[in-house]
């Protein structure tokens, strides 16, 4: 029979914080890789784990009803050691997936985006396929990037072949940071929970964390590096610690005009 043991979201609570997800970007492909480090405070010994996601995103010069059409496809690598025991590592899930981001103000976008994940074979990670819906808007006006992501979660098994039950999940991250000339920084914070299974014994997780975030634009790339603490947990086993590094690189853009060392938002847009 199968256990009640938890389960979490496909996608890494907090991947997308610092990121004005809701905006339009320039024409072009860029790459986002984001490596963190974490440590979550169990008994008898703390879970240790690194996450490595390389991104690629292609802003096409389409529309759809209006709106950038922009193609995302993500590839993770991540190691675990669980008790500070021996580290296991592998491929995890990979996502692809299609964005569609609108103008509705001068600094004001939304953006819908709609994909997958793909089952793994990764022991310590979610092995069942699952759908990507998100939901994000930004306000990037006067050099701030004030966002809101939503992250919605629907498995399609619910049942590892362990035995491990799989919830749907929610997930926000959310950014508030200020641009002074080429440096950013500000606050960042990010929730995640399961939703409801109706399973007799099902333990739900969810954590709340916070932190801070400061960035610099380079002339050909731009990093960032936060950290960020649990202020809630439920059924994780203690609070988690975790330090954010994220490059992001502008591989290819039609467009001679973009300024090179901006890589989320375009030069005719108030928030330049």
């Amino acid at each position: 029979m199968p256990s009640a043991a938890f389960a979490r979201s496909a996608a890494l609570p907090g991947i997308t914080v610092g990121l004005p997800t809701g905006w339009q970007i320039p024409t072009g492909v860029q790459m986002n890789v984001t490596s963190s480090f974490a440590e979550r405070g169990t008994l008898p010994r703390d879970n240790q784990g690194n996450n490595n996601l390389a991104v690629f995103l292609w802003a096409t010069p389409w529309t759809v009803l209006g709106g950038q059409l922009r193609f995302i496809q993500s590839f993770p690598f991540n190691a675990v050691s669980p008790q500070e025991g021996p580290w296991q590592a592998g491929l995890a899930q990979p996502l692809t997936t299609a964005q569609v981001a609108w103008k509705i103000g001068d600094n004001l976008g939304v953006s819908y985006f709609l994909g997958g994940f793909w089952p793994s074979d990764t022991l310590f990670a979610l092995r069942s396929a699952s759908i990507a819906q998100r939901f994000a808007i930004s306000y990037v006006g006067d050099g701030w990037n004030l966002t809101a992501n939503l992250h919605y979660g629907t498995m399609l098994d619910n049942t590892s072949p362990t035995g491990v039950f799989y919830s749907d999940y929610m997930n926000l991250d959310l950014t508030a940071t200020k641009r002074f000339g080429k440096w950013q920084a500000g606050a960042v914070a990010f929730g995640s929970t399961d939703l409801p299974t109706g399973r007799l014994g099902y333990r739900h997780v969810g954590q709340v964390a916070v932190g801070g975030l400061v960035g610099y634009a380079f002339d050909k790339f731009t990093i960032q590096a936060f950290v960020t603490r649990d202020i809630a947990q439920r059924n994780l086993g203690g609070e988690e610690t975790r330090a954010w590094l994220r490059v992001l690189v502008p591989l290819w853009r039609p467009e001679p005009d973009q300024v090179p060392n901006r890589v989320s938002v375009r030069r005719n847009s108030a928030a330049q």
